[in-house]
C-alpha cells in the first residue's frame, strides 16, 4: 500500500472517531442521566483533534503531503 493512502486513511478514521465522540457527548447532554460524564467524550475529542494536527504537521515536515501552491 502507498504511504500517502495509509496516512489519509488514518486521518479519516481519526476524524470519524472525533465526530463519534462529539455525538456521544451530545447524546449524554440530551439524555441527562449517565454514569460516564460528558466531559469524558469531549476530552477524547480534544486529544484526538490535537493528534490529527500533530500528524498533519509531521507529514508536512517530512514531505509525505504537500501543501497547495501559493496562488500568486
Amino acid at each position: 500500500m502507498n504511504t500517502l493512502f495509509v496516512f489519509k486513511l488514518v486521518l479519516v478514521l481519526l476524524l470519524l472517531f472525533i465526530v463519534f465522540n462529539l455525538a456521544r457527548a451530545l447524546f449524554l447532554l440530551v439524555k441527562g442521566d449517565s454514569e460516564t460524564p460528558m466531559s469524558h467524550f469531549l476530552g477524547r475529542r480534544i486529544i484526538f483533534s490535537l493528534l490529527v494536527v500533530v500528524l498533519i504537521l509531521i507529514a508536512l515536515g517530512s514531505g509525505v503531503i504537500n501543501p497547495n501552491p501559493r496562488p500568486y
